[in-house]
This record gives structure tokens, sequence and C-alpha cells, in this order.
């Protein structure tokens, strides 16, 4: 199929980007890698009055560490962030994750930020922000706020993001000496979207875990954190008994999506051998360090 008829603009500053924003409202699309909008565009699913490309916005690019933080500008491709030692060195979480996404000719266009601010369920990059705390960095017309990835992400498809801002970097803090980083993923084939996965950032002291992030997706209508199986998991010695009681912590912390991949027992069954996977590798990990 062929795309709509729309304008095109080229933005040169994010004033001229906020104006267009201003202007158009929900009716602009930001046109940064296109991995997800041009086919869109193609299935008429989407029908703006204007793309606005960001592409040669170069503050919105860029990964630098400081201040016990990561930046990934908005406009980090998935090949750059795969590829940084600084992500490899200090956010080992999202480094796994990164050969999850797509295929390679994906990665080499899609942008991190573009991927977060879709907020599809099934991606893996909105997972890991949401697992290692990170802040999402908007900025409009009226100014620039942070939001943290907790109140970010609101359902399928949806954010906290208002119409007429952008995101403009992503902050994660490095991951800390001590701690160490899972994910897994399930799907049909590699580079498909996912069926079920989850990201896990956990603190472990001998069998214990002391402290564990557990964050579900694609199963779910958004990153969904496990408040109740990381309440079950903390503070106790990772054997049969805990295993149980964190798993079965998982009814009443998901609520699984049926579509075409499956139906909702199907998902938490899945979600349920991820995490006894993804725990049994997190104690192995910490063993080994």
């Amino acid at each position: 199929m062929k795309a709509p008829r729309f304008s095109y603009v080229r933005a040169e500053s994010l004033e001229q980007v906020f104006e267009l924003l201003k202007q158009y409202g929900e009716d602009a699309r930001i046109l940064a890698g296109g991995q997800s909008l041009i086919p869109t565009l193609n299935m008429r699913l989407s029908q703006p009055a204007i793309l606005i490309d960001i592409n040669r916005l170069d503050m919105l690019k860029g990964i630098s560490a400081g201040d016990g933080a990561v930046r990934i500008g908005a406009l980090a491709r998935h090949a750059e962030v795969a590829e940084s030692p600084v992500i490899a060195a200090r956010l080992p979480l999202i480094a796994a994750a990164m050969p999850h996404v797509a295929h390679v000719a994906v990665r080499n266009r899609g942008t991190f930020g573009g991927s977060v601010a879709l907020a599809d369920p099934a991606a893996e990059m909105p997972a890991c922000v949401l697992a290692l705390g990170g802040t999402l960095v908007v900025a409009g017309a009226r100014g620039r706020r942070e939001i943290a990835a907790e109140d970010f992400f609101r359902g399928l498809y949806e954010t906290a993001r208002e119409p007429d801002e952008i995101l403009v970097e992503v902050r994660v803090p490095t991951e800390a000496p001590g701690t160490v980083s899972v994910f897994l993923e399930l799907a049909q084939r590699h580079g498909d979207f996912a069926i079920a996965g989850l990201a896990c950032h956990a603190r472990i002291e001998g069998d214990t875990v002391a402290d564990a992030r557990l964050v579900y997706f694609a199963s779910e209508d958004r990153p969904r954190l496990a408040k109740g199986a990381m309440a079950a998991l903390a503070g106790k010695a990772w054997n049969d008994g805990t295993r149980a009681a964190v798993i079965g912590a998982l009814t009443d912390d998901l609520d699984p999506m049926t579509n075409l991949d499956g139906g909702a027992a199907m998902k938490l069954h899945l979600q349920r051998v991820l995490t006894g996977r993804a725990l049994d590798a997190a104690v192995a990990q910490a063993r080994a360090a």
C-alpha cells in the first residue's frame, strides 16, 4: 500500500520542532528511525498531516556517562547503543537486550528514543529502562521535564508525553557494583516480536536475593514491574520455596493479553518459566563474580 498524503519538514532546530508540534498537535508525527512509523503510514494506520524529520538535530544524539548515570540521546541508533563501550561497561542489561531488538537492518536505523517513546508492549528497551529505574526527559515549547520510567508508560502505546512534547534523552543510573542483570525473551523466531520477556536487575549476596527489579513485557499492555513477586523475593534465599512464592505472586502482578500469539494463560505460564530461568542465571552470575 501507499502512504497517505502529508507535508514534510526537515527540522533545523528543536525550537522549530516545538513550534510545529504546537501548531499541529496530534496531527504531527516525529520521524526519527522510521522503523515503526513508515510501515504504519504504508498501511494507513497512521495518517498525519505532517512529518517532522529530526534526524539532523545533533543535540539529540550521542551516548555519555557522568554523575552516576548514562545519557542516551533520543536519536542514538540501536546499533550505536549495541556497540557502545559505555553501555557495555555501565548498563549490561541493555547490552544483553540489544541483540534481541529486531534484525540488523532495523537496528541500523531504529533509534533508542523512538523505541521508548512509541511504548510498543513487545519492545525490549522500555522494559530495560524501567528495570534500571531510568528517567525520560521530554521537552516542548513550555520547557523541559523529567518523568520517572515508572510514571512514563501508561498503557498500550500510551505514555506521559504530551502531544506538543518530544523525547530528547533517556538517563539511566549506572548499574552498581555487586549487582547482576539478566535479559530473557521468547519469540517464534529470533528478531520477531516477543511473546513473553523479562528484564531482571538484582543485588544478590551469597544465595540471598537482597533486592531485585523484575519487569515483564510482551504479555502486558506495557512493561510491568512485578511488585508482588519482588516483595516475595526480597531478602530471601533462592530455593524451591522462594521460587514457588515468586512464581505464584505473578498471578496478581500480571494481566496478560490474549492475541494472535496466544492466550493469557499460556503467556502467564511463559513468564513464570522465564522468571525461574532468569533468577537461576542471576544467582549463577553472582556466584561467579
